[in-house]
């Protein structure tokens, strides 16, 4: 994990999207992405009986649905102390190594930037 960095307006938006998603489903985690465009998706774990996405993977699926071709960022609300492999896969896949996913506790705050390994 590296250090935690001062957040610009749209990375504060895209974790009060992640959060707002978290709440409003009651589901244990919210994630937004933020596409090359700027435009951004917002999702909540699926857990279906023959569907399992994290909210990150649910996020990103919903980007490529839509057309986009890379990520700026993600941004994923949990009470995990790391994002999960299969997370920082999903989004590297789509934005490339080294896309950061920020990880925010329920409350918001920032925990840490990772870049997608």
């Amino acid at each position: 994990m590296s250090d935690i960095v001062e957040l610009d307006p749209e990375d504060k938006k895209i974790i009060t999207l992640a959060r707002s998603a978290r709440a409003r489903n009651g589901v244990p985690e919210g994630a937004a992405v933020r596409d090359e465009t700027g435009r951004t998706y917002v999702a909540g774990t699926v857990a279906l009986e023959s569907l399992q996405l994290s909210a990150v993977q649910t996020a990103v699926a919903m980007a490529v649905a839509s057309g986009a071709r890379s990520l700026e960022a993600a941004a994923l609300v949990s009470e995990a102390e790391e994002p999960s492999a299969a997370d920082l896969a999903a989004v590297r896949d789509l934005g490339g190594a080294g896309t950061p996913l920020l990880l925010a506790g329920p409350d918001g705050a920032l925990r840490a930037s990772v870049g997608a390994r």
